[in-house]
């Protein structure tokens, strides 16, 4: 099994910093990308920043020049770094992985893992 542990959300006054962190744990082959999602009340998944073992990021349009993202590829953990937050940044934000991983009974797949997700809420 493999599991990707999430942590540092919280709350934030507007134009605030917070820095996600999530270790992913188990049996793992390999990791290929890694990124974060993040879902408001009422609103769609949407992709916030990902990055890819060579190091390539991608950003939501919103967020870039704010946040950025970056791995440890040794510890297979993402960080997400978030700056001058601003209330429609309020959302649990969800740690996504994909690459190799063990699944009972079948030997290393390629899958998709998700986090079970962190909060942050951008209010005075």
């Amino acid at each position: 099994q493999v599991q990707l542990v999430e942590s540092g959300g919280g709350l934030v006054q507007p134009g605030g910093s917070l820095r996600l962190s999530c270790a992913a744990s188990g049996s793992i082959d390999s990791i290929n990308a890694m990124g974060w999602y993040r879902q408001a009340p009422g609103k769609e998944r949407e992709l916030v920043a990902a990055i890819n073992s060579g190091g390539s990021t991608n950003f939501a349009d919103s967020v870039k020049g704010r946040f950025t993202i970056s791995r440890d590829n040794a510890k297979n953990t993402v960080y997400l770094q978030m700056n001058s937050l601003k209330p429609e940044d309020t959302a649990v934000y969800y740690c996504n992985a994909e690459g190799r991983v063990w699944v009972p009974g079948t030997g290393y797949r390629y899958r998709e893992v998700w986090g079970q997700g962190t909060l942050v809420t951008v209010s005075s």
